[in-house]
């Protein structure tokens, strides 16, 4: 019983390793996204960083990724930015390939 409970043990443990590194990358894919958006938007400054907060608190309201991406897009189009919605999808799959290695890398 004991190889059994070592084996169950070790997959809840890298259960919750994949879980968290998937939240690290989430986190900053979405800051990448905002850094994006906002250089598209003409952002500089402390608005680049306001907006990067504001980007990663939209990821809160609902579960999954609809919510960033309704706020990017809906920003950049406001803010005039002639962009698709499946430009910014596929921009955040992008950024989310490159946010897990950069988690995984330990960076």
């Amino acid at each position: 019983m004991t190889t059994f409970n070592d084996r169950e043990r070790g997959f809840e443990g890298k259960f919750a390793l994949d879980q968290e590194q998937e939240f690290k990358a989430s986190a900053r894919r979405n800051r990448m996204l905002a850094e994006w958006a906002a250089g598209l938007m003409g952002l500089s400054g402390d608005s680049v960083a306001e907006y990067s907060k504001a980007v990663v608190r939209s990821d809160l309201q609902e579960a999954g990724d609809d919510d960033v991406l309704r706020k990017v897009f809906e920003d950049l189009k406001g803010a005039g930015v002639s962009v698709t919605e499946a430009d910014v999808r596929r921009r955040m799959d992008e950024l989310m390939a490159q946010a897990r290695e950069q988690v995984r890398a330990g960076k």
